[in-house]
């Protein structure tokens, strides 16, 4: 077997959820996507904008990173 650098890829088949949001979150997702248009002067729709919103988030979120470190019976 060879001695790739590259490991195996993870699992990439996408997964559809289904969420219920305050009245208010669609006009500001709608806000943010066309602020995104004039920034990057493409378009996007709000559901190719949101995994991205919601991983950038996930990321930036320091004591979620730390608790995903610790064994799974200290959580």
């Amino acid at each position: 077997m060879a001695d790739l650098k590259l490991p195996r890829l993870p699992e990439r088949t996408p997964v559809k959820l289904t969420i219920s949001v305050s009245p208010d979150l669609p006009e500001a997702l709608g806000c943010y996507a066309q602020l995104y248009a004039e920034t990057y002067g493409q378009t996007e729709s709000i559901a190719d904008l949101v995994p991205y919103m919601l991983q950038g988030f996930l990321d930036s979120d320091r004591a979620f990173a730390r608790s995903r470190q610790q064994p799974r019976q200290n959580r």
